[in-house]
């Protein structure tokens, strides 16, 4: 228990050091480290119990309570947010300087995913490729879309974004950070984050909470009844994010498309193709892995 639980808090600071990266998505690192659709039902689940609650069934919501799995949710919590405060500086200062090269590692590490999921699918089908090509070309062109900087946003406007972000937080493949970009929000949540403006972080939060639970109990339920669908149409979203993370010609901070420089393309590129190469690697020795123990099993 004390070994899945560590195992969480590392996977819940990978997934906050994704979400702190406008164009990589932590529900790409949760399905990456095998979590993704426990995740989704374990906030589904949560959402339920509060709504119980709301409701004044305390007997359901007490039920629904005890069976969420917080061996999972608590310690990937707590990674998240270590993440997210301990990280924001660094990562706001490598988007600055080095943008190009961390959208090289990203863009590695998406792509590669993007073989990860389409695995994921149990049957798949000429059908399951088309849901995928047309998700990818939509979420293409729409990640091209961008609003212009919001410094006095209204508070309505923080629970919006908080609701919106934490959706896409769980999405692989499109990130909150870029929601927040899209929205023009972005460098207002991290300068709240950096000055720890507690009553931002708290209306963001509780938009974050309310877009949260209603989006996770649609997609649990979703993912149950339609499971290879939901992943054909999550590996369109990770190739259609693609788009931002692009290295050239403005890193991870524009949707603009050019072609490399000649003399500034060796490191990205190497970068993106170390990042995939470990991404794949560290896939193919964990499915290995339950092999490996049922062979040495004995038999009777």
């Amino acid at each position: 228990m004390r070994r899945e639980a560590l195992l969480n808090l590392v996977r819940g600071f990978l997934m906050g050091s994704a979400d702190t990266v406008p164009g990589v998505s932590g529900g790409t690192i949760a399905l990456l480290v095998g979590i993704y659709e426990r995740l989704v039902h374990a906030i589904s689940e949560a959402a339920r119990a509060l709504g119980a609650a709301l409701r004044g069934r305390f007997q359901e919501a007490r039920a629904r309570f005890l069976g969420i799995d917080w061996l999972l949710i608590v310690p990937l919590l707590v990674g998240l947010l270590v993440a997210v405060v301990s990280l924001a500086r660094l990562v706001e200062y490598l988007l600055e300087e080095r943008p190009q090269d961390m959208a090289g590692v990203f863009f590695g590490l998406v792509a590669a995913s993007v073989w990860v999921a389409w695995t994921m699918i149990r049957r798949p089908t000429a059908q399951h490729a088309v849901i995928a090509v047309v998700v990818g070309i939509g979420t293409f062109f729409l990640l091209a879309l961008r609003a212009g900087d919001v410094t006095d946003p209204p508070i309505w406007a923080i629970l919006g974004s908080g609701a919106l972000a934490v959706c896409a937080m769980i999405l692989p493949g499109i990130s909150g950070s870029f929601i927040l970009l899209m929205l023009g929000m972005y460098e207002f949540v991290i300068s709240a984050v950096n000055d720890r403006d507690i009553g931002t972080l708290a209306i963001f939060a509780l938009g974050a909470v309310i877009g949260l639970a209603v989006f996770s109990t649609v997609l649990d339920a979703a993912l149950k009844r339609y499971h290879d669908l939901i992943v054909a149409a999550l590996v369109g979203l990770m190739l259609g994010s693609l788009r931002v993370l692009w290295p050239w010609p403005d890193g991870v901070d524009s949707a603009d498309l050019g072609a490399p420089p000649a003399d500034d393309w060796v490191l990205p590129v190497a970068l993106a193709i170390v990042s995939a190469a470990i991404v794949v690697g560290l896939t193919l020795l964990a499915r290995r892995a339950p092999r490996r123990v049922e062979a040495a099993q004995p038999t009777e």
